[in-house]
């Protein structure tokens, strides 16, 4: 690990953007992922330490026009109890309830799970199938982003040295939108993702409409189903229909095999999981 020549925790958001600008920091938020890969020699830490977790507004959340802005310091505990955010977004607040322990869970910000950017981030699938965007500020000014496409590679976004992660903004939910996320490990929610899916559709009386359907660590980065999301749209499900997705979502996927699955065990897992999301909606 590298030593730290310099530790800051600024107050303000454009004091931490200026401590960004030269490009030389190392962000520090909940420490979950950062403290483990930097002792194990997976992260190499900048000379300057930056603790952002006494910026106000990365805090909190909102509602504004018909989306869910969430602060990027709002923790894992935060997205599963909070009532406001559980009934606007069910789908992170079930993915979060999956997520590790809860001393983990008091600590890690949905910002931080973002930015590690693992192919098996629990909160990126429902994060993708959610059409959310992330919002990044450096001194120069604020851009957002679509946060698919975001993942560049296991640990690699868009995100720039000078930039932080500010928000998230979720669309919210229109009525008889359905969704469901499953994750798939020895254990229910302290073990890293073997799978994940999530899934997301408005019933209509014509079908399905805006299906997205997303997995985790089955590629080198969280990625949708696209193929599989075209053959859904404006269908209904029937049996046929549902084995030709899961068919589909098999083929989509790029797993590899490592010690926590094989590849062809993940390309199973997907094919049976999804299956088991589209029965369940069928029969919603």
């Amino acid at each position: 690990m590298t030593a730290i020549e310099r530790y800051l925790a600024p107050a303000s958001l454009d004091d931490a953007l200026a401590a960004l600008a030269g490009g030389n920091a190392t962000i520090l938020a909940g420490g979950t992922d950062l403290m483990v890969q930097s002792h194990g020699g997976k992260t190499r830490l900048r000379p300057v330490l930056l603790n952002i977790r006494r910026l106000p507004e990365l805090a909190g959340h909102s509602i504004e026009g018909e989306s869910v802005r969430i602060g990027a310091l709002t923790t894992i505990n935060q997205l599963r109890e909070d009532a406001t955010l559980a009934k606007a977004l069910p789908l992170l607040a079930e993915a979060a309830d999956r997520f590790a322990s809860d001393q983990v869970r008091n600590m890690a910000t949905i910002g931080g799970n973002v930015c590690n950017a693992s192919p098996a981030g629990d909160t990126l699938v429902p994060l993708l199938v959610l059409d959310a965007e992330v919002e990044l500020a450096s001194a120069s000014g604020r851009r957002r982003l679509p946060i698919n496409g975001f993942f560049t590679g296991p640990g690699r976004t868009l995100r720039q040295p000078e930039e932080l992660l500010t928000a998230i903004y979720v669309p919210m939910p229109r009525l008889r939108t359905v969704s469901r996320f499953v994750k798939f490990g020895t254990r229910p929610a302290l073990d890293i993702s073997a799978v994940s899916l999530g899934f997301k559709a408005e019933l209509t009386p014509a079908g399905l409409a805006n299906v997205r359907v997303a997995f985790g660590a089955v590629g080198p980065t969280p990625m949708r189903g696209p193929g599989t999301e075209a053959l859904l749209e404006g269908q209904r499900l029937t049996p046929a229909l549902i084995a030709k997705a899961a068919e589909t979502a098999m083929a989509e996927i790029t797993p590899i095999d490592d010690v926590r699955a094989t590849a062809w065990y993940r390309r199973e897992l997907v094919h049976n999981l999804l299956r088991k999301v589209l029965n369940d909606v069928a029969d919603h």
